[in-house]
């Protein structure tokens, strides 16, 4: 049994991965803001934080000792240095979410070695500051360069599910179901995803194997936007209504301008597979219709 620190895990990828842990019978801790209820009952510590208050962060884990801490909520180089300070000394892993937007760049294959978090300059500041990839690209960077425990930093794609709260493949069955216009940029453009229950998985396997340092973790495979609107079409049974030049409203959350889709080779080098795309993607969508319908 291992002592394991989850900041979130209440919701989406990070509820399944605390699910998982329970079932396991580690002794876990989930840290929120106290904003989201969680199910676990008693089968969790639950400990209220401001994961931003570097003060507030530091009173509530004074003295505490962990096997691994799973941090879901880091956004900013303050945050991630906060991290390293407090918890230097008192965990002997720490996994970070990261993301597929780290990535300066679009494009096809991307490979963990294509951002070098080891040299990427340090900048300071709150999540204010900076864009969502560029936050995780200073944290990650700060969490390589700063902390003196074992990191992995996991670059999830997209990740999707029925329970996804931001509801970005539902937007799209929706507005196909409601004849509404949905604004792509190309539809030709390949995309990853990754369901989310092999998102907690890979956190899982991520603090519990022997890995350290970036991961891309993502489905074997890629659908061009193109394709994926046939199949909703296909299930809802509707003609989807599409745009090249849309306005806020109507523009499509997956609307890229060019392929953007990661290499899950190393990954499957370390020990994990994700599911192919091909094995859950079509059922969530067939899945996602019925329920519009």
């Amino acid at each position: 049994m291992k002592k394991i620190l989850v900041f979130g895990g209440t919701r989406f990828f990070g509820k399944k991965l605390v699910e998982t842990l329970v079932a396991e019978g580690h002794e876990v801790t989930i840290a929120t803001r106290g904003k989201t209820a969680h199910s676990f009952g008693d089968k969790v510590d639950h400990v209220i934080v401001d994961r931003t208050n570097k003060r507030d962060l530091a009173t509530t884990f004074k003295n505490s000792q962990w096997d691994i801490i799973y941090d879901n909520i880091c956004f900013s180089p303050n945050d991630a240095l906060a991290a390293c300070e407090i918890f230097n000394g008192n965990t002997k892993k720490y996994v970070f979410t990261s993301t597929m937007s780290t990535y300066l760049d679009l494009g096809a294959n991307l490979s963990e070695g294509d951002f070098d978090p080891y040299n990427y300059e340090i900048r300071n500041g709150s999540v204010t500051d900076f864009s969502y990839g560029e936050g995780k690209r200073q944290a990650e960077a700060v969490f390589f360069q700063k902390a003196e425990f074992p990191v992995v930093a996991v670059r999830f794609p997209i990740v999707l599910g029925e329970d996804d709260y931001t509801r970005r493949l539902h937007f799209h069955i929706e507005r196909v179901s409601e004849e509404k216009v949905i604004s792509f940029l190309n539809m030709e453009a390949r995309m990853s995803y990754i369901l989310s229950d092999d998102a907690g998985r890979f956190l899982q396997f991520a603090g519990f194997s022997g890995v350290e340092g970036p991961f891309n973790a993502t489905s074997t495979g890629t659908y061009s936007l193109k394709e994926l609107m046939e199949m909703i079409e296909w299930n809802v049974g509707k003609k989807a209504k599409i745009a090249l030049v849309g306005d806020e409203e109507s523009r499509s959350p997956f609307a890229v301008p060019k392929d953007w889709y990661m290499s899950q080779a190393k990954s499957i080098q370390a020990g994990f597979t994700c599911q192919s795309i091909e094995a859950w993607l079509p059922d969530l969508v067939e899945t996602l219709s019925q329920q519009v319908k």
